[in-house]
């Protein structure tokens, strides 16, 4: 359980980090300046060491130019203006003061010889300060790394608990595992929540649904299943030719009322026991759908060129494939006229194509369009769009003048 905000933690997180590195740098900044006084003071006394009894003055003051070191009397000719000087080759360090003098100036001439460190020792210590640096940024690196994970640790927990559940096959308990509980009444909490109430809705939604679609198919296949029944002993008994005619228009409602009905369980079920990655042979569920809407061709004299170019086999649902083929043929089928070219019927190693020709004065004088607005050419071809989005495949439905053909890829 958490006291602080998400927002709150994250700030003091960082100035915890910020303070720590600070301290710390100002420690190391503090060693550093005491060690260097510390060790100008240890040059200096052993400088004076090495020349004891009779001790040398490393700072002196000069009057006259004549009295300065030869190294700076050309120098100190110039009129220098007042301020300090650093010769490094000559180790020296001077100030240039003015005084009442007749030069109107004086030198402090600071000797610095055997007090600075040499180029070696330089190096060294450069050395010693990059260490010193690279080690405090990488604790700080690490320092801030630790805090920040602390700080966002109930994120990364949320995440981890969200991406154990499989979205594809959620279950009625799986917003159980959220907790929300347990992320306090922050922002991340209120995440969680949230999510946990999204996955217990879509949970029950699914219950729902299944629930549905097991009693739609049977409350809606048992009228079918009487009434198919009744049409075969009909047609066993002595009929009219005017009475065999209105059976076989019976039967054939009643195969369009079947194929309705599992078209729109085909689409309302939300998993399907693993249907969707079957494989099966495209060509039967072509050949199948032509002779079953071929009865829309009686007394059209319509020819239908069916070209199988290739013989593919595909990954899907078969039936929602089914479903879909028998609408794009017998939207052909409806409405084809007679005298205005074949039905070609077009099979490729990735797609199908079945294509019609419409009258002069039909619909098919729009523009090339797609099925979302293909009205007047069947309202299954909604339907067909929906079942090749489930199943990852594409249909476009393209009008040309009075040639209408539709497009199935997968």
């Amino acid at each position: 359980m958490y006291r602080h905000s998400l927002r709150k933690r994250v700030a003091i997180a960082f100035a915890v980090c910020v303070a720590v590195l600070s301290v710390a740098w100002g420690f190391a900044f503090f060693a550093a300046i005491k060690l260097s006084e510390d060790r100008v003071m240890t040059q200096q006394l052993e400088h004076a060491a090495e020349s004891y009894p009779a001790l040398t003055m490393n700072l002196r003051g000069y009057d006259e130019i004549e009295s300065l070191p030869e190294a700076l009397r050309e120098w100190a000719l110039t009129n220098p203006a007042d301020g300090t000087y650093e010769f490094t080759a000559e180790e020296f360090h001077v100030a240039v003061i003015p005084t009442d003098n007749e030069q109107g100036r004086a030198f402090v001439v600071f000797d610095v010889a055997g007090i600075e460190a040499e180029s070696s020792e330089d190096w060294w210590w450069l050395l010693v300060i990059t260490g010193v640096v690279g080690t405090l940024g990488l604790l700080g690196f690490g320092l801030g790394m630790v805090v920040i994970r602390r700080a966002v640790a109930p994120v990364a927990e949320l995440a981890q608990v969200v991406a154990s559940i499989d979205l594809k096959h959620l279950s009625a308990g799986d917003h159980k595992r959220i907790e929300s509980g347990r992320f306090g009444n922050d922002e991340v909490g209120m995440l969680a929540g949230t999510i946990e109430k999204t996955l217990e809705r879509i949970s029950a939604f699914i219950v729902r649904e299944r629930y549905f679609t097991s009693s739609a198919s049977h409350e809606l296949r048992t009228p079918i299943t009487v009434i198919t029944g009744a049409l075969e002993l009909l047609e066993q008994s002595d009929l009219s030719a005017a009475d065999a005619k209105v059976l076989d228009r019976v039967r054939r409602a009643t195969h369009e009322m079947k194929t309705t009905i599992e078209m729109f369980l085909c689409l309302a079920r939300e998993t399907d026991d693993g249907l969707y990655e079957e494989q099966f042979a495209v060509m039967p569920v072509v050949s199948q759908a032509v002779e079953q809407q071929r009865y829309l061709l009686n007394g059209k004299f319509v020819d239908v060129d069916i070209d199988a170019r290739a013989t593919p086999r595909i990954s899907g649902h078969p039936q929602a494939f089914s479903i879909a083929v028998n609408n794009l043929v017998r939207n052909a089928f409806e409405h084809a006229h007679e005298g205005e070219g074949p039905i070609t019927i077009l099979l490729n190693e990735h797609e199908l194509l079945v294509a019609n020709h419409v009258s002069s004065d039909a619909d098919g004088q729009d523009t090339p369009t797609e099925a979302s607005s293909s009205h007047g050419y069947g309202l299954g071809l909604g339907i067909v769009q929906r079942l090749c989005e489930r199943n990852g495949w594409s249909f476009v439905l393209n009008v040309d003048g009075t040639r209408v053909a539709a497009r199935l890829s997968w």
